[in-house]
Parts: C-alpha cells; structure tokens; sequence
C-alpha cells in the first residue's frame, strides 16, 4: 500500500481528536425540520433532484423503514470514501412516546471519550481516536401523513472536516469489513488442519479470483474470528454439559456421555432420549448414522443416528458432537451409541463414505451390514460432473439412475463399462472411486439385505435426507440448539395415520422440530 495511502488510513482510525461538535444537530424541533427544506448554504438538495441522477440523500427523500435509510445512506458514504454509524434517537418531547427522529453520523464525528483513570493494574491500549468532530449527517423523522413513506429525510449535510478515503482504501473501514457466512465456515475448516491465517487469505483469494488484498476482510479480522471462536468453545462446552445434567435431574432414563481432552476442553459428547431408546427397539434394525453437517458455533462434527418408523417416517435416536474426525472418535461414538441402546446391534447402518467411519464399523459392529447412503452420493454429482459432462450431465444421470436399480450385478458391471466408455470418463477419479465401492451402494450388490427401504424407495430416501437437513436450522447457538431438543420433546404431536397419504404431510410438520423423538 503506498505511503500516501496508508497515511490517510492511519489518520482515519486514529487522528487527532479536533476541538468541534455537532452543534447544528443538538437541539432541533419539529418546527425547524420544516423549515431545512429550503436547502440553506447549499449542503441540502432540493426533494426536486431525481435519485436516479444522484444518489446523494436529500430533504424530503422517503424510506419505508429506518433500517432503509440506513442502508441507502452508508451505500451513498461507501462511494463517497467514508463509513456511517447510528448516533442518536429521539421521541415526541425529546423522551419516549415513540420513536420519531433518528440520526446517522459520519464515522468521524464527535469527540474522543476521555479514558478512565489507569492505575497500573490493567494495561492499556495506546491507540488514538478517529473522531474528529466532523459534521456530516443526515437526520429522519417518522411522517405522520397517510399513504406516505414512514420515514423522510428532515436533515442532510456531507461537509467533512478530514479527507475521504478512495475506493481502494474506503473497503479497509470497519463497517465495510464484512465475513460471511461460508467464509467463516472455510476459515474454521483452515483453522482445525492447521493452516496459517496468510495461508487461508491466499487460499480465499485464488477461490474468489481476486487480486491479493482484496477480499472484503482483512487477516486481523480473521484472527479476531478464530480467537472468538475459541472463546466461545469453552464456554458454550461447560454449557452443553450443564444442560445434559439437568436433562438428567428431570428424567433420570436420558443418557448422555462425554470426553474432554488434555487441556479440559470438550471433546466429545453423546445424548439419547429414553424415547428414543424404546423406538430403536422397534425401529432400530436400520440405522442412518448421517456426519455430514457440522456446528458452526463449536466447529465439531454432528452425528445424528436416526430410522425409520413403521409408518416410513424418520425417528431420531441419538446424537453426537465430536472435535475430530478420526477413527478414535468414530469409534467412542458408536461404542456409546451401543450402550445407549441396551447392546442391541443394527443389522445395516447406512453411512457417508468415510474411511475412518468404515474403519470403525468394521471394528465395532462386525455382523452389521454397512452401505453408503445414496442422496448422500448424488448430492455431489453437480460438483464431481456438471463441469466435465456439460450438456451430457442429465443424459449421464439418468443413466447411472438406471444403473443403479439393475436387478442383476453382472449386467450392472457392464452397463456401468458402456457408460464409461459413452460419457468419456476413463480416468475420472470420481468414477473409478464409486466402482471401488460398488458393494456398498450399488442396489445390485444390495438387493438381499434389509434396509427399511432406504435402498430401494426414492420416497423414503428423500424423507430421510429432508429430515436430517432440519437439523442445519438448529445450529446458530448451541444453548438455542439444545432448547430445541427439549421443546420439541415436549411439544410432540402423537396422531396415528390409517394411510401412507398422511405420513407425508406429517413428515412436514415432525421436520420442523429437527430433533424429535419419535
């Protein structure tokens, strides 16, 4: 970044605090509001001059919402090279009785708060101030005529005391340093293998096919993210366990284990519901042990073990939080989950293809059929051949589909030969790895093992994975997640269906609390 550049950023974050205030925004009535229509000194557009030919604000410019102005307002600061905050609120008579002025300020205004006395005891942070008094605002009121827009701009000046940014320098703001959601969630993923935070920049960049230092976030935004995520892991740990215990304290037959690693962190931990337990003893001959969702919040893997009723519904049975996805984690899972279910073995559990959850099957559940769940496969078909195949993509799909429901393996073995040898794919890893497992997806290879019709019946397949996509909506905070758990246990609805017409309606409604016991 040039010299010049930086400066000015520096200034911008950490000026010297000049001696002014906001004078002209203290104070102001209604009866004033009024009259600032009529543009004084120049800084006021006139409520003639069409937004499209300008984007600046002016007096009399209606917004449905306050939220909208705001965001009309710091889209407009955004181009002009400075950032906008919320400053103040007002009601009728200056207090309460609704709100019915809002002020948005330039980031710089105002005067730097004096710092309380140090005594030496707690460090201090030597940084200066960006505030610099400068006076740039627009103010709203709340319009009180019917039919018309709820909010108008009632003041607006963009006078600046200090240079603004550029549009290479105004992004590096912190209002405009903004992590997404699938961000976070890549930088977590970096995180846990291990990668550095220059690492995980340079990998976004290249993902995004932007220049170098142009991501929307900066590497000490993500350093603050992973620390804060850290924070959190401990805490909401302590609170998970908690929360099993006074699950425990009400219902003496809930069951719940957990590990926690050298440094007391929480490792691993697993819960059932004792009405899970008597449907697993009815329905638990198939066993769906779903890990391919993740909590965010704690960054571990969620395992979910669920069935089938005899109604062809999904029934929960367990679930599980690990840290690592390795063959020692796998393995206490299903070890617990056993225990949880009174010894009793599934004889086919349907999985992700994982080679330390094959591993640890093979292990803990030797008499147990093991075969990878279909939708889990052809969910990543668009990524593995939309780019390779092109237009062929849907040809080819409705051909492995066809495939796939052959009666006979040999047949199946040649089709699948012709296919390779149709579509081009000599040499596809995806194609090679998915022959490689063949006897575990392939219906041909299936067709004499028990599976509820998980296999077999697009319909129940479907419900299943819709089922375990519910959980995704329990994830913004684990203390939110467990109460979910309760309420929805609480609050089951136990109706009996004569047809399998009702079940899928049902289905709808058991899908929206994700982790009912059935």
């Amino acid at each position: 970044m040039p010299a010049e550049s930086a400066s000015l950023l520096r200034e911008c974050y950490g000026g010297d605090p000049l001696e002014q205030h906001l004078s002209s925004m203290e104070g102001a009535s209604s009866e004033e509001e009024e009259e600032e229509m009529g543009s004084p000194n120049g800084t006021r557009l006139s409520p003639e001059t069409p937004a499209a030919d300008d984007p600046a604000p002016y007096v009399g410019q209606g917004f449905p919402t306050h939220d909208a102005a705001y965001e009309f307002y710091s889209g407009f600061a955004k181009q002009c090279g400075f950032s906008i905050r919320r400053h103040r609120t007002e009601g009728k008579d200056g207090v309460g009785k609704g709100l019915t002025r809002r002020y948005f300020v330039c980031h710089r205004a105002g005067n730097s708060p004096a710092k309380p006395f140090c005594d030496g005891t707690r460090p201090q942070r030597n940084r200066r101030s960006s505030r610099c008094g400068c006076q740039a605002y627009m103010r709203i009121g709340r319009s009180a005529g019917a039919g018309a827009p709820e909010w108008r701009v009632t003041g607006f000046s963009n006078h600046h005391n200090h240079q603004l940014l550029g549009q290479d320098q105004v992004r590096f703001l912190p209002a405009y340093r903004v992590i997404s959601g699938a961000d976070k969630d890549r930088i977590l993923m970096f995180a846990k293998s291990g990668i550095s935070v220059q690492q995980m920049m340079r990998i976004m960049e290249l993902e995004k096919c932007v220049e170098p230092g142009k991501l929307p976030f900066t590497e000490k935004d993500v350093r603050n993210l992973i620390q804060s995520f850290r924070k959190f892991d401990q805490e909401e740990s302590i609170d998970l366990i908690k929360m099993c215990i006074k699950f425990k304290e009400k219902e003496p037959n809930f069951k719940y284990e957990f590990t926690k690693d050298a440094n007391n962190c929480l490792e691993s931990i697993a819960w059932s519901f004792a009405s899970s337990v008597q449907s697993y003893e009815m329905f638990g001959d198939v066993v769906v042990f779903d890990t391919t969702l993740r909590m965010t919040a704690l960054d571990m893997l969620l395992g979910i073990w669920v069935g089938l009723n005899n109604h062809g519904m999904p029934c929960f049975f367990g679930c599980a939080l690990l840290r690592e996805e390795n063959l020692n984690s796998f393995a206490w899972a299903l070890k617990v989950f056993l225990n949880f279910m009174n010894r009793k073995v599934p004889q086919t559990i349907l999985t992700d293809e994982n080679m330390y959850l094959k591993e640890a099957i093979a292990k803990g559940l030797p008499a147990t059929k093991h075969a990878l769940c279909i939708w889990l496969i052809t969910a990543r078909f668009p990524s593995w051949f939309d780019a390779v195949l092109g237009e062929r993509y849907n040809d080819w799909k409705n051909e492995f589909y066809r495939l796939y429901n052959m009666e006979s393996t040999i047949e199946f073995d040649l089709g699948w030969s012709d296919m390779v040898n149709c579509y081009g794919l000599h040499g596809n890893r995806h194609i090679a790895s998915l022959f490689a497992s063949k006897t575990h997806w392939a219906l041909p290879y299936l067709r004499g093992q028990f599976s509820a019709g998980l296999l077999a019946s697009p319909v129940a397949s479907k419900s299943m994975n819709a089922f375990i996509q519910r959980f995704l909506s329990a994830q913004t905070h684990l203390g939110h997640f467990i109460d979910q758990v309760s309420i929805s246990r609480l609050t089951r609805v136990n109706l009996v269906f004569a047809s399998d017409e009702f079940s899928n309606a049902f289905l709808l409604l058991q899908c929206s609390l994700p982790i009912l016991a059935c």
